[in-house]
This record gives C-alpha cells, sequence and structure tokens, in this order.
C-alpha cells in the first residue's frame, strides 16, 4: 500500500461504520482510516433509532459476546458523562409466558416481572437496566472522536466494491440496507421502522414489548424532556415518508401502557430502514491482488446494541494487515 493512499477506508457513517471507525482511529497503531458515506450520520438510519440496548432482534452466534461487550462500553460512557447515553431501569414484557432469556438474568437490576410491573394484555416479563442512546448526540459525539484522531467524514457514493477499492486495498464495508446492491448481497432486507417522539409526560422507566412479530411492538423510551415511542416493522418497505395511520397506531398502543401519553405534545417522527439479514455479516473476505474487504452490516434492529462488539471483531479480523 503506498503511502499516498489511505491505510483503510469505512463505507457507512451509521452506528456501525462511525463506531468501528473509532475503535479503528483511536487504536494505538495510529491507522489512518477515512470515512466515506452517502449520507452523514445525523441523516442515517441510526440517527431515526430509538436505540434501547436490546440484542433479541439479531441473529448469530457471537450475538450474547457482542452484545455484553457493547452494554460494558456503554455504561462505561454513562459513568464518563459522555452525550447520549443513560442507563435507565424498566421492563421487557410478552403478550404471552415466556422464559426469561438467559442474557437478561446477568444484567444490572435484573428481577423477574410481578403482575404489578405488567401492563394490561401482557402476561410475563423481566425488570433490568439497559442503556438508552439518543442517536442524535450520540453520533456527533462520536464523530468529535473521530475528528480528534484526525479522521474526516467524506459525503460518496460508491456503486460497487471495486469502486471504493480504486482508494484503498483495505475496506471496511459498513454500509447497512446500502449492502444489498453495493456488494451485492440479496439477503439483505429492508424493514421500515417508525416511531413517534413526544414531549415526556413524566416517565423515567422504559418499557419495551418483547415480540418475534415484524409488523407492530410497543415500547416507551425516556430521554430526558423527549420520549420517544414505538413502534414499527414493515418487511420491504423503504419509504421514508412517516405514515400517520401507522404513527397514530404507536401512540394507542403506548397510550394503553401510559395512559399520560395519549395527550403528550408531538414533538416529531422518526423513520428508518432497517438492514434484516437472515444472520448478521461480519467477515473477512480477501478480495485478490492484496486487496481486503471486512464486513459488519445486517444488524437489522440490533445496530446500537452490538456496535462495540462488532467494531472489535472487525478490529481482531484487520490485525494482521496494518
Amino acid at each position: 500500500m503506498t503511502s499516498a493512499r489511505p491505510d483503510l477506508l469505512i463505507i457507512g457513517a451509521g452506528i456501525s461504520g462511525m463506531t468501528t471507525a473509532v475503535r479503528l482511529a483511536e487504536d494505538a497503531r495510529g491507522f489512518r482510516v477515512r470515512v466515506v458515506a452517502e449520507r452523514r450520520p445525523e441523516s442515517s438510519t441510526s440517527a431515526a433509532a430509538g436505540a434501547i440496548w436490546d440484542p433479541i432482534y439479531a441473529n448469530h452466534p457471537e450475538v450474547p459476546a457482542w452484545s455484553m461487550y457493547t452494554y460494558g462500553v456503554l455504561r462505561d460512557l454513562e459513568r464518563a458523562g459522555r452525550p447520549g447515553v443513560r442507563l435507565v431501569d424498566g421492563v421487557e414484557a410478552s403478550r404471552r409466558e415466556i422464559a426469561t432469556p438467559g442474557w437478561a438474568t446477568s444484567l444490572p437490576g435484573f428481577r423477574e416481572c410481578t403482575a404489578a410491573d405488567l401492563p394490561d394484555g401482557f402476561r410475563s416479563g423481566w425488570c433490568y437496566r439497559a442503556p438508552i442512546v439518543d442517536m442524535p448526540s450520540y453520533l456527533a459525539y462520536l464523530e468529535r472522536r473521530l475528528i480528534a484522531a484526525g479522521t474526516t467524514i467524506e459525503t460518496a457514493r460508491f456503486d460497487s466494491l471495486d469502486e471504493a477499492f480504486e482508494q484503498a486495498d483495505v475496506v471496511v464495508n459498513c454500509s447497512g440496507i446500502g449492502a444489498r446492491e453495493l456488494v451485492p448481497d440479496p439477503l439483505v432486507e429492508p424493514i421500515r421502522g417508525q416511531l413517534v417522539a413526544v414531549r415526556n409526560p413524566g416517565v423515567t422507566e422504559f418499557f419495551a414489548e418483547h415480540t418475534d412479530e415484524l409488523e407492530e411492538m410497543t415500547y416507551l423510551l425516556p430521554q430526558g424532556d423527549v420520549l420517544l415511542l414505538g413502534g414499527s416493522a414493515d418487511k420491504d418497505v423503504d419509504d421514508l415518508v412517516p405514515d400517520p395511520e401507522v404513527a397514530r397506531g404507536i401512540v394507542e398502543r403506548c397510550a394503553g401502557v401510559v395512559p399520560a401519553v395519549a395527550g403528550a405534545t408531538v414533538l416529531g417522527h422518526r423513520v428508518g430502514i432497517r438492514p434484516q439479514r437472515e444472520q448478521i455479516r461480519v467477515e473477512r473476505v480477501e478480495a485478490g491482488g492484496g486487496r481486503v474487504v471486512v464486513h459488519n452490516y445486517g444488524h437489522s434492529g440490533a445496530g446500537v446494541s452490538l456496535s462495540w462488539g462488532c467494531a472489535e471483531t472487525v478490529a481482531g479480523l484487520l490485525a494482521g494487515d496494518l
């Protein structure tokens, strides 16, 4: 690799791309990292996310390890007073009788729910303390860390990995839903998610519905003066325009958990396209001619929950190259 070319090119400036870039740019060996994305962080799908740590919406054998590693990093960031990260007590509940998943039992504040903890219509659940991330603030914080490490974000679109290899011999693909065309990978499917931001009527604990359904779920995520209400999961839909009917349904379901939500002032609507894949792809591929691509995409709705764990794995996959 010549000195005139960047050591490493990261495609994508959502949560996976930004976290991976920070991990590599701050590495003690001094990687030179360049981030190129079609959209800046504040315009990415990640910026629209409710972003509670919850590893249930993704599939890969390493999900338990990635999620717990990320929990630890987010906990440390909260303790250090970093922007956008809160540790919040709350309830995850199901409308049917289910066993508590193993990942929940070791978390701070864990206990099985009693009947008094559960809203009407819910039959089982567990209490624990989870990181909730205010994504616009958090993404801006990650960008400041990148700038401090000498890395900037450029806006451009690659139509193929070959185009990226014209600029670097080592590429990390964190393109999210864009991987469907970039790689190309037809296993990546768009899942449209929508939520409603309201003025917080005094909610201090989160509520998250545990469900395998791909259409709608109920969650309330307090972020100070703002309360995020969710949500939806519309398969094969990539329209970013908020649907008023979906929004009304979200508010109605959330008001069934916290009645005060029904009269809360609506501050805005958020829509993002989750990159669903039957299994997350974190993989090193030799592209020939000394070129390497490491893929890091397909996280569906668990991008925040797995971000630091996946970034650490990417760093390990590149350890011998740079």
